[in-house]
């Protein structure tokens, strides 16, 4: 009984040895082991959870709504990393820095934060470097002019996504009542801008009352419409040293003309330096009263829709009047960059420095006008050349300055832009301006302590 059972035994496993002689190979080679691969930017995605992000509108011209583009990239990212989710707030232009600033104090910003080039979030410390995720080649392909905005102290520390400027828009309907004929290739100096806007500047009843005005803006912190005016005879507000060096006669010359448009020249809308940008905007788009006014691109987008709905006019795009420099300038805090705040989770880190590198991919940056702003990467060249006005800006972005990268600009500039506000109204004369402005940010300096 017992040799009966043994042989029952043996004879079961040579049937399975010889199974596995022939079978085992072909099995082998339907079914060969994955190979493992320990490259960060190859191997699958294993955390997940949630990002929150924060953002300002943006008019989607394609849409009309102000988030659709930023939300469209969302869900395509969710759905290609299943198991996260990004908690997007909107944020508005009105209070959405100030909800920044008090999340900044608070300790309690969120993962992705809307950083722009916003030198008082850069310099605290709380975002991650980002250099060591971005190859030579990626970093060679960006503008230079984007990632100086977001480097501080030799560190990358936010991933720029888009650019744009300010540009003056000219009312051509205006100019064509007028009889005054825009600028050439949209160049003008000085003379010849103050000229024109002279002419643009009438009274429309014959009753002895001005009513239309050659000029409209904003004198306003964080606004930097009239600075290609100020900046045009080479003036520099904070040198490579972070010195603070807004004193000098190419200064003193580019304020003067700003404050010259009311108070000499009587070019402007009476409530310029007085309003808020979107007031000065008011008076531009819907009274049509004014002729030019310094703007961003958005502003274009706005216009185009207004003018496809009969309630526009036909409108252009100028350079900022040249000064001593020769070259129009403008000067811009408008390189719109994501940062992301410190995390103690190296693998959620990760995914959300894919998520912004996700953000820039080529068929992304491609998408940009439909904001009606320009890709960060240079190899992808100009979006709209076939739009003269667009173009014409795009070829400006060589020549824009970037806010300082000085860690009280926010401050500087708020103390600079109320001394020219009191100019402009005609409450100091320019060296009183000057004067004050330099001494007030002297002492916040000396008060915050050097950097």
């Amino acid at each position: 009984m017992d040799r009966v059972k043994r042989y029952k035994i043996h004879f079961f496993l040579f049937v399975i040895f010889m199974a596995f002689v022939f079978i085992g190979p072909y099995y082998f080679l339907s079914y060969k082991p994955q190979e493992m691969t320990y490259n960060r930017s190859e191997k699958s995605q294993q955390w997940t959870g949630v990002i929150t992000f924060w953002d300002f509108p943006r008019l989607d011209k394609k849409t009309g709504g102000q988030y659709n583009w930023i939300n469209e990239k969302i869900r395509s990212f969710e759905r290609a990393n299943p198991g996260v989710y990004i908690d997007f707030q909107p944020l508005d232009w009105e209070k959405g820095a100030i909800k920044l600033d008090a999340a900044l104090k608070l300790g309690n910003l969120p993962d992705i934060i809307p950083v722009g080039s916003n030198y008082t979030i850069i310099s605290q410390d709380v975002l991650e470097p980002l250099d060591k995720y971005f190859s030579l080649d990626e970093l060679k392909d960006f503008k230079e002019e984007a990632l100086r905005a977001v480097t501080y102290n030799g560190e990358i520390l936010a991933m720029p996504w888009m650019m744009t400027t300010y540009s003056l828009i000219l009312n051509l309907d205006l100019f064509s009542k007028r009889g005054v004929e825009p600028p050439l290739d949209g160049y003008w100096t000085y003379e010849e801008f103050i000229d024109k806007l002279q002419q643009l500047t009438f009274d429309s009843r014959g009753r002895g009352k001005i009513d239309h005005y050659g000029f409209n803006s904003s004198v306003q912190a964080g606004y930097y419409n009239i600075w290609g005016i100020i900046l045009s005879d080479g003036g520099r507000v904070i040198d490579d040293k972070l010195d603070f060096v807004f004193n000098d006669e190419a200064a003193y010359s580019g304020v003067e003309k700003v404050i010259d448009m009311k108070q000499k020249y009587g070019v402007t809308h009476p409530t310029f330096g007085e309003n808020t940008s979107n007031e000065a905007w008011t008076t531009f788009y819907r009274d049509k009263n004014v002729a030019v006014i310094p703007a961003g691109t958005w502003s274009l987008n706005v216009l185009e829709r207004l003018r496809n709905e009969g309630k526009g006019f036909n409108y252009a795009v100028a350079h900022y009047p040249t000064g001593t420099l020769g070259n129009p300038v403008s000067m811009s805090n408008t390189v719109g960059s994501y940062g992301i705040s410190k995390q103690e989770d190296p693998e959620k880190l990760e995914v959300c420095v894919a998520f912004l590198k996700y953000l820039i991919k080529d068929e992304y940056q491609n998408q940009l006008n439909r904001l009606g702003v320009f890709p960060v990467k240079k190899s992808l060249g100009n979006l709209y050349v076939d739009d003269p006005n667009m173009s014409l800006i795009y070829e400006s972005l060589e020549n824009t300055i970037i806010i300082p990268p000085h860690p009280y600009w926010n401050d500087i500039d708020e103390i600079l832009q109320k001394e020219i506000q009191q100019g402009v109204l005609g409450k100091k004369d320019i060296k009183r301006v000057m004067e004050d402005g330099e001494e007030k940010v002297n002492s916040l300096v000396n008060l915050k302590g050097r950097y």
